[in-house]
């Protein structure tokens, strides 16, 4: 058993330095876990920013100047007051998000009861504006002409007051959210990719052949590379939670960090040996390229971690139950955002320990095929 131990640490230190020698996959490691966890977090607006709107004012009275006046940053640009010609062309040129059509007699028909209606030309293409700002723009014409008509600004009286009270992120500040789910993306990206790599790498080189004529087993080859590979992804990501996450971007943390390093070390088990088994699928590093497409999209985009589970078809759900990321997204989520202990994520460990013993068990099967086949 000791000498087994020592030749898994042994080929594990080996693995770390060949690392040491690939500039552009640390480059990548390095980039990974710190400029593009804070660019996806701080990348996309929280909310409606600074979108194009021109505004068609065929009645030019003092209401549609109320309205027209009403847009306003952060969440419009000043907005255009352009002829009705003009609106189908900056529509086309991708000028304008909204365009807003105010027609004759508005205002008079206001007054008069008669519920007029305002055209809102939307381009739909712009999708996350397109389905925020229609919102926004209702209420803000809805409030200008209810204050016209009544003469000031009234709080409506409603027969129910809802008292909303938002846990665990009370700004609803997508910077707490996808930050975390990028370092999580991180995580399964690279554990994949450096184990799958270090194998490549080891054909590529000639090396295999080296291990293939010394006392070693195919369990210690490939026990060797997950234990390297998953604490490289393991210092990686906790100095990203501490510098990027915590403190670049300022997000809280609220559960034990220890719980959430023995859950990733659990999922790590899991996909370091995905890696090893794509690396003895794939020839190059192209093909471990196109292969990665196929199996990181659905375990990011179906975990869990971009939209909730429960929206999504039952098929899907049922199939990603087998899959780790949903289990260790599941329990990150608890422990990071809503400081959940072992009492609450055990089901998720246990997942993640069944589903990484299943994947092991195939990709140390893969692994010894194709050792035999070379030898």
């Amino acid at each position: 058993m000791r000498h087994t131990l020592l030749n898994i640490f042994y080929l594990g230190v080996k693995e770390l330095r060949s690392l040491r020698r690939d500039t552009m996959m640390l480059v990548l490691i390095v980039f990974a876990f710190s400029g593009q966890v804070y660019l996806t977090a701080t990348g996309v607006p929280e909310s409606l920013h600074k979108a194009p709107i021109a505004i068609v004012d065929e009645d030019r009275s003092p209401l549609s100047e109320r309205i027209v006046n009403a847009f306003f940053l952060p969440h419009f640009l000043a907005p255009d007051v352009i002829e009705p010609y003009a609106s189908d062309a900056g529509m086309d040129a991708g000028r304008y998000t909204f365009v807003l059509d105010i027609p004759p007699n508005f205002q008079r028909n206001v007054l008069a009861g008669r519920k007029p209606t305002i055209q809102l030309n939307v381009d739909a293409t712009r999708m996350s504006q397109a389905f925020i700002g229609n919102s926004y723009i209702q209420t803000i014409v809805n409030g200008e002409a209810s204050a016209f008509v009544q003469g000031h600004r009234a709080v409506a009286s409603l027969p129910v007051e809802l008292e909303t009270r938002v846990l665990f992120n009370p700004n609803l500040s997508s910077v707490w959210f996808g930050s975390v789910m990028e370092v999580l993306n991180s995580i399964t990206m690279l554990s994949i990719v450096l184990t799958g790599a270090a194998l490549i790498r080891e054909r590529e080189h000639g090396t295999i052949e080296h291990l293939l004529v010394m006392p070693l087993t195919p369990f210690e080859i490939m026990l060797a590379k997950v234990w390297s590979m998953a604490l490289v992804v393991v210092i990686v990501a906790m100095a990203s939670m501490v510098f990027i996450v915590q403190g670049l971007l300022d997000v809280p943390i609220q559960g034990s960090m220890s719980l959430f390093i023995a859950g990733m070390l659990l999922h790590l088990f899991a996909t370091t040996s995905m890696g090893i088994f794509l690396g003895t699928v794939a020839r190059s590093m192209p093909q471990m390229g196109l292969l990665m497409l196929i199996i990181l999209l659905p375990l990011q985009m179906l975990s869990g971690g971009l939209t909730p589970r429960e929206s999504m078809p039952a098929l899907a759900q049922n199939l990603m139950l087998a899959a780790p990321t949903t289990h260790f997204v599941a329990l990150a989520q608890a422990i990071l955002y809503r400081g959940a202990g072992l009492g609450v994520v055990w089901p998720q460990f246990l997942a993640l320990l069944g589903i990484g013993s299943v994947f092991f068990a195939l990709a140390l099967a893969r692994f010894r095929s194709t050792i035999s086949s070379m030898a």
